[in-house]
């Protein structure tokens, strides 16, 4: 008779609280410097967690830099105002704030530069896209399926037309990213296409 494998232990309180110390220097040093600005010496300084220990989670620079991604937070359930346009503008007010607000959007520009030559940072840059977009995507698939929206609209498009204005601000001209600018934004992405 085999024996069923016994269940992976759950790490002790102690490991816990130093893995979660690294994470949040790890993080620290994400938003100050980018991923330039993250060495295992850097974190172990600031989290006062030994090198070793760290190396024993995470075996090398960019599992730590992957793993303090991923708990960025830029996931958001779709709302259901009962329009396309509500549903888009809280989504797109609520980017707006984080933009202005968070600090995730700080790290945003090393992540995409990393994500060039590491594909292990371009696994991750995928997914925190996909959680970025997800609800967008999903509001806009409802209002396709409700003919609210015609369903030839490419949804990465209207996407598209919508976050790219609020990064564009965030990172480039820094004009304010208020309520105005944010339902130009929307009615702008959800105008018909001409037909030519």
């Amino acid at each position: 008779m085999k024996r069923k494998p016994s269940p992976a232990k759950e790490p002790d309180a102690r490991v816990r609280r130093s893995q979660a110390a690294v994470l949040a220097a790890t993080y620290e040093l994400l938003t100050q410097a980018g991923f330039g600005g993250v060495t295992v010496d850097a974190v172990s300084a600031r989290s006062g967690v030994a090198k070793t220990t760290i190396y024993r989670h995470w075996p090398t620079r960019s599992a730590l830099l992957i793993d303090a991604c991923s708990k960025l937070g830029t996931k958001r359930e779709a709302p259901d105002t009962g329009s396309l346009a509500g549903d888009m503008t809280a989504l797109a007010a609520d980017l707006a704030h984080r933009l202005r607000t968070a600090r995730w959007p700080s790290v945003l520009p090393s992540i995409v530069d990393a994500d060039e030559r590491d594909p292990e940072i371009a696994r991750t840059y995928a997914q925190l896209h996909a959680e970025l977009v997800g609800a967008f995507r999903t509001v806009i698939e409802r209002a396709q399926k409700r003919g609210e929206l015609e369903r030839g609209r490419n949804a990465s498009e209207v996407i598209a037309a919508v976050i790219g204005p609020l990064f564009y601000r965030r990172w480039f001209s820094r004009e304010p990213l208020d309520a105005q600018f944010v339902k130009t934004v929307i009615d702008n992405a959800l105008m018909s296409p001409k037909k030519g």
